[in-house]
């Protein structure tokens, strides 16, 4: 699907904006003109995915009269995040907003949210949240309440380039299933000069931006999690997880079918692209770029198992603010509601890459339609069965900073694993304490 189909898929979701809203009743326009409705969302300004959601706004605004829905594009999700915070302290926070799933402790800590059980009504409101997949509502769900709506979520996949296994004498249709495999694959993939330079990398697994995010899917497979569900205790020194890191670490150092250093989140998918490696994890939400730009044969498969298969989840829930009206809440809520209704969640999908959220996304014709041509969109939805939370804590920025700098010492050489995961477990103890 090239550039030209997803603005196309944005503009036949906004015309075909009516679809699926069973239960949104149509209401009159309030007295004194519609309830605003501010809609921050973590992208720059400009760009197709813009464009889709100012469609939706003016859709949802046009069949629900008494809203008008104002979106704000706020740069990167931390970027959402401080601007957020920094508008609620000011009195003046948005209505709604798109933020990781993972804040949601620190949006709770600084009253900045919501639940929105208190919105869910009616039979058909209660079965629309349920439908939501578990593995989506795990950072949601905090002390018996529900805090975030899932939307634009994820997990994480290895992409192959089927070419390049076929060139090596693997099974270009099989990935990798094991560790062991996943090793074995990237040394037959790996290709060096004749002055021992490498110029194509067996895997890459990307140490920017998101590394926590990275090794907890090591961790899982390795039979540990980073964190306790109640987000007051971490574990980042349990032997799974440090035998996560240091197969990573090992990849790198000792089989050398990885590039060593940091590895640049932003680079990996061009890397792959341009065939400087044959395998890459990475997210479900660069499917569509995947498609859209590999000039070759590629597959997508769950990450590979140790003890077990396992990926965190990833991505925004839509909040709401609790320092809005009651009527804004009402109104952010039903916006909330419309954009996953099943046929929308499903186009999303099929746009973006992330995975429709919901069971009902996946039982429309639209979706049915689109995994009979392209299969490799049902895998992430399929690793939900194995997923488990995102790594997210009190001071959650503050926590993952300190793994994310020792597991980059790991990889750059100046740690051992052990040394580098104690150290960040007491910093995070440091952190966490009080909140015991």
């Amino acid at each position: 699907m090239d550039r030209r189909q997803f603005l196309a898929g944005g503009a036949a979701l906004v015309a075909g904006a009516g679809l699926a809203t069973t239960g949104l009743a149509r209401p009159a326009l309030a007295q004194g003109g519609p309830t605003e409705v501010s809609f921050f969302y973590p992208v720059a300004v400009g760009g197709p995915i813009t464009k889709v959601i100012d469609g939706y706004a003016a859709a949802f605004s046009k069949e629900n009269p008494d809203v008008k829905v104002t979106p704000v594009y706020a740069g990167t999700y931390q970027d959402t995040l401080v601007k957020v915070l920094t508008a609620h302290k000011s009195g003046t926070p948005p209505t709604l907003s798109v933020l990781l799933s993972t804040d949601t402790f620190t949006l709770i800590d600084e009253e900045a949210i919501v639940p929105v059980d208190g919105f869910v009504k009616s039979a058909e409101d209660k079965a629309w949240l349920k439908d939501f997949f578990p593995a989506f509502l795990l950072n949601g769900q905090i002390g018996g309440q529900t805090w975030g709506i899932p939307f634009q979520r994820s997990t994480i996949v290895l992409y192959w380039n089927k070419d390049l296994f076929r060139e090596a004498g693997l099974d270009p249709e099989t990935a990798p299933a094991t560790w062991a495999e996943h090793t074995a694959f990237a040394e037959k993939l790996t290709k060096r000069d004749g002055a021992g330079n490498t110029t194509q990398w067996g895997t890459q697994i990307p140490s920017s931006g998101f590394p926590y995010w990275m090794l907890q899917a090591l961790a899982i497979e390795a039979g540990d999690v980073l964190a306790s569900q109640d987000g007051d205790r971490t574990y980042f020194d349990k032997p799974g997880v440090v035998e996560g890191l240091q197969y990573w670490v090992d990849l790198a150092q000792k089989r050398k079918v990885l590039a060593p250093g940091v590895v640049e989140w932003a680079t990996t998918p061009k890397d792959f692209f341009e065939r400087k490696t044959a395998m890459m994890w990475t997210t479900t939400g660069n499917l569509t770029n995947v498609r859209n730009n590999a000039k070759f044969e590629f597959g997508v498969a769950m990450l590979p198992a140790q003890k077990r298969r396992g990926s965190p989840t990833g991505g925004g829930n839509f909040t709401i603010s609790k320092k809005a009206t009651p009527a804004q809440q009402e109104a952010a809520f039903r916006f909330a509601k419309w954009m996953t209704q099943p046929e929308r969640a499903a186009q999303w999908s099929i746009d973006t890459g992330y995975v429709g959220v919901s069971h009902a996304a996946y039982d429309t014709r639209l979706m049915k339609d689109y995994l009979a041509g392209f299969p490799p969109a049902a895998v992430a939805r399929d690793q939900l069965a194995y997923a488990v939370a995102e790594l997210s804590t009190h001071e959650n920025q503050r926590v993952t900073k300190a793994l994310n700098d020792s597991i980059q010492a790991a990889l750059l050489g100046s740690k051992t694993p052990e040394k580098a995961l104690k150290d960040a477990q007491a910093d995070a103890e440091r952190i966490l304490k009080s909140y015991r």
